[in-house]
């Protein structure tokens, strides 16, 4: 370890307790999974919600819900405070997200995309995010039904990220445009 540095320990970080979670301010970010396959990408999609205090989570299709051995596997704990809710429909999942006043974005590469460096969501706004299958991405009626799309430049052979990669690139451009969710009230 380089002189001057020290491991810091979890007192030293003031982590909440999902209790704490739970009634601190949010970063104003949901993801909408839409028929994520691997319950493994949702443990760890959770974990990313967990790490940037997000709005929560919609889990839309097919994809695996809390208590999935796959997801609690990464997750680490992080299903027990990260609100999530699940839908059947993600057309469904979006609009009525929309009607609670969320801008609805799609992650994938499609014709007039928003380069993700290019994001910067405005602070008095909510936003949500959809990932896609980790194959077919979003489908047409997800596009069709989305605010707007973003894209993660990419300039290798498969032009694919992993889902729960993608998922901590949002959320990293997501805080450097909102700045960190607001300290919790002091108790």
């Amino acid at each position: 370890m380089a002189e001057g540095h020290r491991a810091t320990s979890m007192e030293d970080l003031g982590r909440l307790s999902s209790d704490g979670f739970a009634s601190a301010p949010k970063m104003p970010l949901r993801f909408v999974l839409d028929h994520i396959r691997s319950g493994q990408n949702v443990g760890s999609v959770f974990r990313t919600a967990d790490a940037f205090r997000l709005h929560g989570m919609d889990l839309c299709g097919y994809t695996a819900r809390p208590p999935h051995r796959d997801i609690l596997k990464t997750a680490l704990g992080a299903t027990e405070h990260v609100p999530w809710t699940g839908h059947e429909q993600t057309v469904v999942a979006i609009q009525g997200l929309q009607s609670q006043g969320f801008k609805v974005l799609a992650l994938e590469q499609a014709s007039g995309a928003t380069h993700l460096q290019d994001w910067a969501p405005s602070p008095d706004g909510q936003w949500a995010v959809v990932l896609g299958n980790e194959v077919r991405g979003c489908s047409p009626e997800v596009l069709a039904a989305v605010d707007g799309v973003l894209e993660i430049p990419q300039f290798g052979v498969k032009h694919s990220l992993n889902v729960s990669v993608a998922a901590g690139m949002v959320c990293w451009q997501a805080y450097r445009a909102l700045g960190p969710p607001p300290a919790p009230a002091a108790s």
